[in-house]
């Protein structure tokens, strides 16, 4: 009761999960809904807006879903014990810079968000987290999502899959082993 008093005084909005992914490139950006993003995940059907930003990635509509629908099992303890260990702090560094919240300021704050995602949207898929999840679960209303700073690190691993491979696998079977 007094969570809720103090709300309304302060007028803060309890924001659930993020509603809307601003894509950026250079000077460019453009936002769509993560509902839209769900939707398409699912139909295989995206929306106008968002056709218009998947005819610009170079692959098939069934590559797209499946680096959309691609599931991870990550149980929570090993996802926890992955977030908060030394070569999770380096991921979440690394990704706070392609994925932030919009007025992030620091590497910090972009590491919370993307803790506070990733727990979130595993609970969301029962124990398995996609790009959906992950989106839905993201703890502010608008989610960046920076290509200039993906591009580069894709230039520096041969394909997504590699890239999922190894912010998923790799770690995961070092802190299964310990």
């Amino acid at each position: 009761m007094f969570f809720l008093l103090i709300n309304s005084f302060i007028g803060i909005n309890n924001v659930k999960s993020a509603e809307n992914i601003k894509i950026t490139y250079s000077i460019f950006s453009r936002t769509i809904s993560v509902n839209s993003l769900k939707e398409y995940s699912l139909t295989g059907k995206p929306e106008k807006k968002l056709k218009r930003i998947l005819n610009n990635i170079n692959s098939s509509n069934e590559q797209k879903l499946d680096i959309l629908n691609k599931n991870f099992d990550m149980p929570l303890t090993i996802a926890s014990k992955l977030l908060y260990s030394e070569i999770g702090n380096v991921v979440l560094a690394r990704l706070s810079k392609i994925i932030h919240p919009v007025n992030a300021r620091d590497e910090y704050t972009g590491k919370l968000a993307l803790r506070s995602s990733i727990i979130k949207g595993i609970d969301l898929g029962g124990g398995k987290i996609n790009l959906v999840n992950f989106f839905e679960g993201y703890p502010t209303k608008t989610v960046v999502l920076n290509v200039s700073a993906l591009s580069r690190i894709l230039d520096k691993v041969e394909s997504i899959s590699e890239l999922l491979e190894f912010f998923t696998n790799a770690p995961l079977n070092k802190i299964r082993t310990n």
